[in-house]
């Protein structure tokens, strides 16, 4: 039988989840550095950073891994 470690699976997930967030920030990343560009990055980025935090919570409180593959985009 196999027995999956749930706490690494977590930690795999964050990682995945970690990457996927920093791939959708990279283009705001240089929008921000635009004076008039600034403002609606920085709204962009607040989305994004809204979405990866509900999807870390879910991550967190996940006691299965179809849970947590539930909780991945």
């Amino acid at each position: 039988m196999i027995t999956i470690n749930i706490d690494k699976a977590k930690t795999i997930a964050h990682d995945m989840r970690r990457q996927a967030r920093s791939a959708e920030f990279a283009p705001l990343d240089i929008k921000a550095t635009i004076p008039s560009e600034a403002t609606a990055a920085e709204a962009a980025r607040q989305v994004i950073r809204d979405k990866y935090a509900a999807m870390q919570t879910a991550i967190d409180a996940a006691s299965t891994t179809d849970e947590i593959k539930a909780a991945m985009p």
